[in-house]
């Protein structure tokens, strides 16, 4: 009876894992391969349309890493990649936890009226938003014609940069920021923050000691989620950031698209994984802290 019952369970759980795994795991095990010097096999029909491409008759190599690793264009879109999602993500957290921290102190309708407006970005498609802050940022958009009516007609303008890829970032990341600190901070009682404030704490050590580790959880999925989305994003980044450096998306895409080389695209691909999976980690710790956490209150 046991053995039946954990083989039910495996068959509830299979179909989604298959799902994962055929449609996930199994082209980003040939991609992997693919970038190893593997050309057949699957990887046969995106090999004939490829140029300067790597092959190996033994296990692997990694030629092909070396070769892109060391191209100057990749090393500051990396560079690029990094330091945009960096400072989107720092920005994206002081805002979301001052829009959120207000709204649960004070819960007046301004701080209300706050988190609706902090809200509205989520329900405007990225392309509009993209091409809207383009144009207000410009040579001829808002930004640049107020300044000039100021009698500064050299005021410089961020069209086509990467503070302007910055800025879309925060645009697109800040509404799913303030949803979960927002859901965070609403199971908290208030009075373990009074409590603090008090006893003499003021309101930003308050904030630290009380309120971050009881609200750590949907912070590190902040981070996270924020992280990766800005590592992975290609519209943002596409449509108002510079030719180069750009973030690794675009510049796959490129190297793909224009110059005939998937191995290189994957491999940049590959190394936007791994920049991911390093992204991933403290929400991975965060989860089995609290899962330990919860388990040892139950018990």
């Amino acid at each position: 009876m046991r053995f039946l019952r954990r083989l039910g369970q495996l068959l509830m759980v299979a179909p989604p894992i298959l799902v994962i795994g055929v449609f996930v795991g199994f082209p980003i095990a040939i991609s992997a391969i693919y970038t190893l010097g593997h050309l057949g096999g699957p990887n046969s029909a995106v090999s004939a349309i490829g140029l300067h491409q790597v092959s190996t008759k033994g296990l692997f190599t990694l030629k092909v890493y070396k070769d892109v690793f060391a191209e100057r264009n990749f090393q500051a879109s990396l560079v690029a990649s990094v330091w945009v999602t960096v400072v989107s993500v720092a920005v994206v957290l002081v805002l979301s936890w001052a829009i959120a921290l207000y709204a649960w102190r004070t819960r007046s309708r301004l701080g209300r009226a706050l988190t609706a407006l902090a809200v509205v970005p989520m329900f405007i498609p990225v392309v509009i938003a993209s091409y809207s802050i383009l144009q207000f940022f410009s040579y001829g958009g808002f930004v640049k014609t107020v300044a000039s009516a100021l009698g500064m007609p050299h005021f410089p303008t961020l069209g086509y940069s990467l503070q302007l890829v910055v800025i879309a970032e925060i645009w697109v990341s800040v509404p799913f920021g303030v949803l979960m600190i927002s859901s965070g901070l609403g199971g908290i009682p208030p009075s373990a923050f009074e409590a603090a404030r008090d006893v003499g704490a003021s309101v930003v050590r308050a904030t630290w000691k009380i309120l971050v580790p009881m609200n750590l959880l949907p912070t590190v999925i902040v981070t996270c989620f924020t992280g990766i989305s800005v590592l992975g994003s290609f519209t943002v980044p596409y449509l108002v950031g510079p030719t180069t450096p750009t973030l690794l998306g675009p510049e796959a895409t490129e190297t793909f698209q224009s110059f005939a080389e998937p191995q290189q695209a994957e491999v940049m691909a590959v190394a936007l994984f791994g920049l991911s999976i390093i992204v991933a980690v403290p929400y991975i710790w965060a989860t089995y802290r609290a899962n330990r956490t919860s388990r040892a209150q139950a018990l």
